[in-house]
């Protein structure tokens, strides 16, 4: 690794922030704060050592958790940065509304598509949020399990078999219902993409509701739900358990997906860029030393911790290592679908990506097809920022040649083609067979 200059880095920092803040100002309406002046000096210290972050207890807090118990923060100029568990996304959408001066959090570990809705004001009651995505946190490691009451069926990616038997329960007067973590976000989506793919009709056959990552199992063990999809443990949880088995891991659906991201309110960043900086720093080594083999142990055993995600690390390891009990008596070791966090790109905030989520937030009527999504990925996305902290960690051979991941390929057969992605908006839905 290239030796790291601080002083040279802090000063980037600052200016790459500077020119983002200009840049947005002239190009689009949706960040809707005043940054302050920036003094570009070249003083080591950030201007602040202290943020408040959020997280949820799933296996894609990683970094996070990492970061901060092994002082990656310190290492970088920010000692008293507090990791924060949290309840629900809501919990954290809300917080990250009131920012730390009001007892809320500036940055946290998020669903990506959460950092768009927060930026337009669809799921903050309509007040616009102006955020950052940083980074992606990791690529892979959602799943979709059911209960036990299923198990005959030998559900896997084809969950067809279903249709017939939530038919007939429907007819006796019984509500079929799939949880999610939030709407309009991934698990949201691949929940969708797999009960379509069966010909089940995600908002007329069933009814998806929203339930809390850390709440899936017991609400699974109470017969309130059908199915989940969610990040581990909670899974393998419910497997150990004997409450269900998971018919699929989301890499099946579509391998090194696009999942967490580090997001920090805008307005923070524009405020502190050497410290944001700093934070994004340490959670790219964070993320390296997470994919290291060798640390493998030491990772479970502090996840395991109750202030982190506390459950056994027995049921954290081996999802996190690729290996896969599906439960029903289907197991898959040394799977190319385990959770990344810096190999292959994972760290990269892609842009085509959030483009992606934008077009499939169309897909779903959830959005018209005439949005302009360019000015919104600009002012969102921060790859700028990731590209130079990469050059200052000595990381510039991990730096994209594009912002694009280039053509994405789905279970389904579809294609997205982030130059064309009319063809993929004009495409059935996930392969309609309803």
């Amino acid at each position: 690794m290239a030796k790291f200059s601080r002083r040279r880095f802090i000063a980037a920092g600052g200016a790459a922030v500077l020119t983002h803040t200009l840049i947005n100002r002239s190009s689009t309406t949706i960040a809707t704060h005043s940054a302050p002046s920036v003094h570009i000096g070249y003083s080591d210290t950030p201007e602040v050592t202290s943020v408040k972050l959020g997280f949820i207890p799933v296996t894609s807090c990683c970094p996070l958790v990492i970061a901060k118990a092994k002082g990656f923060f310190a290492k970088y100029g920010m000692p008293d940065v507090q990791v924060i568990k949290q309840p629900s996304w809501a919990v954290i959408r809300d917080k990250l509304m009131l920012g730390s001066a009001d007892e809320g959090v500036d940055g946290a570990h998020l669903l990506f598509p959460m950092v768009y809705l927060m930026a337009t004001g669809e799921i903050s009651y309509g007040r616009k949020i102006p955020m950052y995505i940083l980074a992606r946190l990791n690529v892979n490691g959602q799943g979709i399990s059911v209960a036990n009451s299923y198990k005959a069926l030998n559900l896997s990616l084809d969950s067809s078999p279903l249709k017939s038997v939530f038919a007939q329960k429907s007819l006796k007067g019984d509500t079929m219902r799939c949880a999610v973590p939030f709407r309009r976000v991934t698990g949201d989506f691949f929940m969708r993409w797999w009960l379509a793919y069966g010909g089940i009709d995600p908002d007329k056959d069933v009814s998806i509701i929203v339930v809390p990552p850390p709440q899936m199992v017991a609400n699974m063990r109470g017969g309130t739900m059908e199915a989940f999809c969610v990040v581990d443990p909670w899974h393998q949880r419910l497997v150990k358990q004997g409450i269900g088995y998971s018919t699929l891991t989301s890499g099946e659906l579509w391998n090194n997906h696009p999942e967490k991201a580090f997001a920090m309110r805008a307005d923070w960043v524009d405020k502190h860029p050497k410290a944001a900086k700093a934070l994004l720093a340490a959670v790219m080594e964070a993320q390296m030393w997470c994919d290291r083999p060798e640390n493998k142990e030491e990772m479970f055993q502090i996840l395991s911790k109750r202030e982190w995600i506390g459950v056994s690390s027995d049921v954290i390891r081996d999802r996190l290592i690729g290996k896969f009990d599906y439960g029903n008596g289907r197991v898959v070791e040394n799977s190319p679908h385990r959770i990344k966090f810096w190999q292959e790109n994972a760290s990269y905030p892609y842009k085509s990506h959030d483009l992606w989520f934008l077009i499939e937030d169309m897909r779903w009527g959830n959005r018209s097809p005439d949005f302009e999504t360019k000015p919104l990925i600009n002012a969102v996305n921060r790859e700028d920022l990731w590209r130079e902290t990469a050059k200052f960690i000595g990381q510039a051979a991990a730096i994209p040649a594009s912002t694009s991941r280039g053509i994405e390929k789905f279970f389904n057969g579809l294609e997205f083609d982030p130059e064309n992605p009319q063809v993929y908006l004009n495409a059935p839905t996930i392969q309609q067979r309803f």
